[in-house]
């Protein structure tokens, strides 16, 4: 089953840059933001709502799932769309991968969980691989001022998706299952951006066309019903670390589509690197040996 809900957030997600690029015209960004997310929150509430698993939530429930929305689902993706403006993608996606290694960190600081070694280190190679992988597009950048500015708006999106991780982990100890409080998140998020929109002029329009509205179901329902409700299960049950490797494998899910779609060409470097995402990967699921105690060392001599 989690093998399952991983092959799945790796796929969707590994597309939905398509969708994203298709949603590119005369909306604002933000705008297009708060539509996928408030039909999602909507769609998941309707779901909950006819097959009765609504979870009720108390004063604190909600609290953690408003912050949830403003991590998640509002002002991570305004960092990594904005940054996008002054850095290439695939330097995004090299810091977004950081993501594995900074829920290791931040599940220390804050739950007091050890961190293993072999999550470290399979996150520590899965972002060399990527270097590798992108490494044309990080070779071209100067340390200009707008690069630094991408570059810290990428690391605090970053920071921003750990903090929802990390959050959602806390709502499911509590018995709460991601259905609920993302359907409550989504919408919490939606509407907080969707008054930034309002307070900042930008105008709430609608591209009625088959591009637009297609790619924007394609967000709505696998890039967010389906691929958050798995992603953040996989966080409750593997823990946000092994999670959030996640962010290492679906660049390369994009980078083969844009083989397949966009003549992207693989290189050595490249390949290289997709050896060291996968050696990773392996690393990081990897079961460690349990420590035999010395008595019973001592016990088999």
């Amino acid at each position: 089953m989690n093998l399952s809900l991983y092959l799945l957030t790796v796929l969707i997600w590994g597309t939905t840059w398509i969708a994203l690029k298709l949603q590119l015209g005369v909306v604002a960004i933000p705008v297009s933001i708060v539509y996928r997310f408030a039909l999602a929150g909507l769609i998941l509430f309707a779901v909950l709502l006819l097959t009765r698993r609504l979870q009720p939530m108390g004063r604190r429930g909600h609290l953690i799932c408003l912050a949830q929305g403003l991590c998640l689902f509002c002002v991570n993706f305004m960092c990594f769309l904005t940054a996008s403006q002054w850095i290439a993608s695939g330097l995004i996606a090299v810091v977004f991968s950081t993501a594995t290694l900074w829920n290791a960190l931040n599940a220390r600081l804050f739950f007091g969980q050890r961190i293993a070694a072999n999550v470290l280190g399979g996150g520590a190679l899965g972002l060399l691989g990527l270097g590798l992988l992108f490494w044309p597009e990080l070779s071209d950048h100067t340390a200009s001022r707008e690069t630094l500015v991408g570059l810290a708006l990428a690391l605090f999106g970053t920071l921003c998706f750990s903090a929802g991780n990390l959050l959602s982990s806390l709502q499911q100890k509590a018995g709460l299952r991601p259905m609920t409080t993302n359907a409550w998140g989504m919408v919490y998020g939606a509407t907080l951006l969707g008054l930034y929109c309002l307070v900042s002029g930008v105008p709430f329009s609608v591209e009625w066309n088959a591009r637009y509205i297609g790619s924007l179901l394609y967000l709505v329902i696998p890039g967010s019903v389906i691929a958050f409700t798995a992603y953040l299960t996989l966080v409750g049950r593997l823990g946000p670390e092994r999670a959030a490797y996640c962010t290492v494998l679906f660049p390369l899910v994009a980078l083969n589509v844009s083989a397949f779609a966009e003549g992207y060409q693989w290189t050595p470097p490249a390949l290289l690197g997709l050896l060291a995402v996968m050696a990773g990967n392996v690393l990081v699921f990897r079961k460690p040996r349990p420590i035999k105690a010395p008595g019973a060392a001592l016990a088999m001599k």
